[in-house]
This record gives structure tokens, sequence and C-alpha cells, in this order.
């Protein structure tokens, strides 16, 4: 291939990505914006508050078993078709709202937040694993920040547009918006140059000719057969042994659980600020921190490409450390001015760790990278639906800054740990190459059947993982 073949190549593949990324970025606006109608139009329906939590519980429970189910489904589908019938089946599902009789809209309410929650989460496990394969290597940091940055404005959008278009338009109009966000994703999607429809395997072909075989052929048909069912725990198993891995996403989890903490607390403190006008803490607290995510976007793809590095697994913990203690900081009664700066350095923060995160990730060989962000998405659902039950019930009883500081400070703790074990990885992976004769040591214990040596993708935070 030569040069100008390749970089026809690698402008198509940013093009497409680039239009995919818009298509996210406006069904991420619907998304907020249904956060926000979805709950009202709940509790409007059956005038109970409890329903609303209730809701919530069951959008995110749906997620939660999205994600363990999401490594199976793309073992099965491809990655353009599942992100397309994710898109669909989130508008299909607005649409039977709208059209569900006043009798049934309850029971429809709830169907849809189970189809919201978990095509949104299998829609998201697909989207980050894929991007290594959408735009090649080395462009990872670039494409998640595109990605990061253009959620990031959908959610001001959405959350700051939610009341005027209920409020002007009603619920109807708000979820058929909804569905036209997600239906013009899913035609981004099929723009992608990907397959939409499994491929046919040669064993599977092989099966259909022959009718029978003998007992031998049986016996490895039964072998395969056990060999699939036993896929998943291996992948699983081999994941957990990953260096850093495991504690890489329990911090995530509980990242989450502290994003519940101030997503819960900020109505109240912004409440407590200023009972007359609550929203507007809360409005330019969100709009602030969005430009803080946006702006260190732009930081981290000028790095990339400047130094050809991403930030990886230690990027993660220090950003974990400065987002969970920007956000206590944000409960802390500062004066306004100090408190923008806090929201700008919170959002900053939490950008940066959004990147890094998923773009260690993707730096694990295909099957584990999607057994890890479908494990992931499981994790963040788990942490996010057990902080906002634990955190209502703390903000009854004790201060906002106190529920945030408890939990983003169970964050920070873990954060501590998790880059002290990454630096001790570190220090011990240039330890060994210092020593003469370690590359070709490593070379030759590397050698798999073909007597060929894994490649070497630099540093990877002490999460090397072996091509064999």
């Amino acid at each position: 291939m030569t040069s100008g073949t390749a970089s026809g190549t690698a402008a198509l593949q940013e093009r497409r990505y680039r239009i995919l990324v818009t298509g996210y970025a406006i069904s991420s606006y619907g998304t907020f914006l249904n956060v926000v109608a979805l709950s009202l139009y709940v509790y409007a329906v059956t005038d109970r508050a409890l329903a609303v939590g209730v809701f919530m519980a069951v959008r995110l429970a749906a997620g939660f078993v999205a994600g363990l189910a999401a490594a199976a489904v793309l073992a099965r589908w491809t990655a353009k078709g599942v992100m397309f019938w994710a898109n669909v089946a989130q508008a299909a599902a607005l649409l039977l709202l709208v059209l569900a009789p006043d009798g049934f809209r309850t029971g429809t309410l709830f169907a849809v937040s189970a189809v919201v929650g978990a095509s949104g989460t299998l829609f998201m496990v697909t989207l980050r694993s894929s991007i290594p394969d959408m735009v090649g290597e080395g462009r990872h940091t670039w494409a998640n920040s595109l990605m990061v940055s253009g959620r990031s404005m959908a959610m001001v959008a959405g959350f700051a547009s939610s009341g005027v278009v209920v409020s002007l338009l009603g619920y109807t109009a708000a979820f058929l918006v909804d569905m036209a966000t997600f239906l013009v994703c899913a035609l981004t999607v099929l723009l992608l140059p990907m397959p939409m429809s499994p491929a046919r395997s040669d064993d599977e072909s092989g099966d259909e000719k022959d009718g029978q075989g003998s007992q031998g052929e049986e016996s490895d048909g039964g072998q395969d057969r056990e060999a699939r069912r036993r896929r998943v725990p291996a992948a699983l198993v081999a994941l957990g042994a990953v260096p850093v891995l495991g504690l890489m996403v329990a911090l995530r989890g509980i990242d989450a659980l502290g994003s519940s903490s101030h997503n819960a607390a900020l109505p109240v403190y912004s409440t407590e600020l200023d009972a007359d006008n609550p929203a507007v803490f809360v409005s330019v607290f969100w709009c602030v921190w969005a430009l803080g995510n946006v702006l260190v976007q732009q930081v981290l793809q000028r790095y990339t490409k400047r130094t050809g590095r991403s930030v990886g697994a230690l990027g993660f913990g220090l950003g974990t450390i400065a987002m969970s203690g920007t956000f206590i900081l944000a409960f802390a009664g500062l004066p306004w001015a100090a408190t923008v700066v806090v929201a700008l350095l919170a959002g900053a923060a939490d950008g940066l760790t959004e990147v890094s995160y998923t773009s260690h990730l993707q730096t694990l060989p295909s099957p584990l990278r999607t057994h890890a962000f479908g494990l992931s998405a499981t994790v963040e659902n788990l942490g996010f639906g057990v902080g906002m039950i634990v955190v209502a019930a703390a903000l009854d009883v004790f201060t906002p800054l106190s529920v945030v500081g408890v939990a983003h400070g169970a964050a920070i703790v873990l954060a501590l740990v998790y880059v002290a074990r990454v630096l001790r990885g570190r220090g011990a992976q240039e330890a060994q190459e210092a020593v003469p004769g370690s590359e070709e040591r490593e070379g030759k214990k590397g050698k798999g059947e073909s007597g060929a040596r894994p490649a070497r993708g630099g540093h990877r935070d002490g999460a090397e993982v072996s091509g064999g």
C-alpha cells in the first residue's frame, strides 16, 4: 500500500468517524433530554415520587444486565449491527410510548426504561470497544476526545433545553424529538465501512452441507461446542490476569458512586444557596464543567499529536484524584469566582479520566477489550445505582458537603492505592528493561508456535498483555 493510499484511507476513516460522533452527540442530546422529560412524565402519570425512583432503578438494572451480556452479544453480532439496532430500539420504544393508550402508559413507561437502559449500555460498550477498528492504531486518544467532547456539549444542551421543550412543546413533542435523535444516530452508523450482518463461519456451512457425520466428527463437534461454552469464562479469567486492570475497573465503579453523590447533592445544595432560583447554581456549574471538559480534550489531542503518547493508566488515577477533590470543593461554600474555577477544573479532570480510561482499555486485544468494556459498564451501573439509593437516604440526615466528601473521599483513597500500584509496576518494568539481555530473553519467552514475537506498543503502565 502506497503512502498516498494509506493517507486517503486514514482520511476516509476520520471523516466517517466524525460523522458517527456527530450522530452520537445528537443522540446524546436526546438521551439527556429524555432523562429529564421521562422522569417528569413518570411523576405526572403516577403522581408518586417512588415511581420515579423505581423508573431509574429499572433503567440502571437493565444497563447492568446489558453490560454482562455485551461480550456475548458482540461475539454473535457485528458491532455495526449492534449499534444500529440499539438506536432503532430506543426510537421504537419512544414511539410506542407516544402511541400507548392512557391505561397502558404506566407499564409502557417501565418497558421504555428497560429498553433505553439496555440499548444505551450496549451502544456505548460497542462504540468504545470498536474505536480501534474504526480509526486505526495510534488514534485512540483523538477519537475518544472527540467522542467525549460531543457528549459533554450534548449533555449541557439536553439538560438546559429540557425544561423549555417540555414546557413549551409538551411531553409528546419531547419524546418525538428524542426518537428523531436516535434515528439520526442510526443513519450515521449505516455509513460506517463495516459489515452489518455476521459472516457465516466455515463450520456452520459444513454443518448444513453434512447432515450426518461419523462418531469422531460428532466428538469433534462436541468439543467445539464445549469450547464455545467455556469461551466467556476463559476470557474473564484472562481479563482478571491483566495487571492493575481489575483495580482500574473497581476504581471506575467507586468513581461512579462518587458521581451519584454530586448529581444527587447539587439540587439540594443549589436550593440551600438560593431557594427562589435553585436552578441557577446547577445550570452554571454544569455549563462551566462542560467547558472544562471540552478544553481538556483540545489539550489532550495536541499532546498526543505532538508526542505520539497517550496519558494512559497513570493519567486515569491522577485525574480521578483531581476530579474527586474538585467536586468536594464545589460544595464547600466558596465564593462564586472560586466555585467557577473549581467547576472548570472538575470538568477538565472528568474529561481526562474518561479519555485515559477508555484509551487504556482499547489497548487490550480485541476479545479482552469487549469483555473489559462490558464488565466496566456493569460495574459503573452498579456503583451509580447503589450510590443513588445510599446518597438519597444520607442527604436527609447529613449535609451535601459531608455526603459528597465521603463518597468522593473513598474514590480518592482507592485512586491513591491504584496510582501507587501503577508506579510500582512501571518501575519494575523499567528496571527489567535496564538489565542487559532482558529484551532478548523476553523475546524468546514471548514467541509462540509461529516463532513470532508479539508486537509491543510501548508503555502500558503495568498492564502489558502478552500476545500469546
